[in-house]
């Protein structure tokens, strides 16, 4: 689960403002070019849609976008923007929550999968998922590599960001995998501090979440263009693919129903 009162009217007030830099064109266009490309002609739908900063410029690019998200202070932000209205949005957990038809391409960007902050969470929407794609259809997850080749032995925080108003710093728990990013700001001369729980998980962790959904590794990069993915990388863009027939066991399955009947 996830908790929306970490984006609750506080946060999403000023959450475009403090995330300016993932709103330049430089970032967004390359997420929505590649998204258009694995969308086709179906229907997108974004897991944590939050203020929009992907559907919105993924819908003027003629995809259908619905989202899904729990936190409706961050919904009347999307709501409030030019187009914000015509996207369709259901509130809830996106571990849990369903949508009504088939989507082409399923995605979540920006470090969102950590959101959910225990395993069975995350695989549980891996499999919500795999239930809202059609056959042949793509999961797709931009989420950072865990950073623990960088925390020196016997530390637990490691700074993210500093400049001169703001700070971030991660704490890990290398025993449950967990993940709280503190951030720090000045505000109207006041210091401000939130704090933000995830859950990190590795690649081949993901892989697996997938496989137990019935979806596949197609491809992994370390951005957004492309980009090979390698030891070094901080990140990682991967798209699983659920089959575009189903596979035998799942054959059997249904024959082996049947015949009970």
């Amino acid at each position: 689960m996830h908790d929306d009162g970490y984006f609750d009217e506080r946060v999403a007030a000023r959450y475009d403002e403090s995330s300016a830099e993932m709103f330049d064109p430089g970032v967004v266009d390359p997420v929505v070019d590649l998204l258009v490309e694995l969308a086709g002609s179906g229907r997108a739908l974004e897991l944590g849609i939050g203020t929009g900063r992907i559907a919105l410029p993924l819908a003027q690019r003629g995809v259908p976008v619905h989202g899904i998200e729990l936190s409706q202070a961050m919904v009347a932000r999307l709501r409030a923007k030019p187009g914000g209205e015509a996207i369709g949005v259901t509130i809830g957990d996106f571990a849990t929550t369903t949508v009504e038809g088939a989507f082409a391409l399923a995605y979540l960007v920006f470090n969102t999968i950590s959101n959910l902050t225990t395993q069975a969470a995350q695989v549980a929407c891996f499999s919500n998922v795999a239930a809202h794609l059609e056959p042949g259809g793509c999961f797709v997850i931009e989420v950072g590599v865990p950073g623990l080749q960088r925390l020196p032995p016997g530390e637990t925080l490691r700074a993210f960001h500093v400049s001169e108003n703001r700070w971030g710093l991660d704490e890990y728990d290398v025993v449950k995998q967990g993940l709280i990013s503190h951030h720090f700001e000045v505000v109207d001369g006041r210091l401000e501090r939130l704090s933000v729980p995830f859950r990190y998980a590795w690649p081949s962790e993901l892989d697996l979440m997938a496989q137990l959904a019935g979806m596949s590794l197609r491809e992994r990069w370390s951005g957004w263009k492309r980009e090979q993915f390698t030891s070094d990388s901080r990140k990682h863009v991967s798209v699983w693919e659920k089959p575009a027939t189903p596979n035998r066991p799942e054959m059997e399955r249904r024959t082996a129903a049947a015949d009970s009947r």
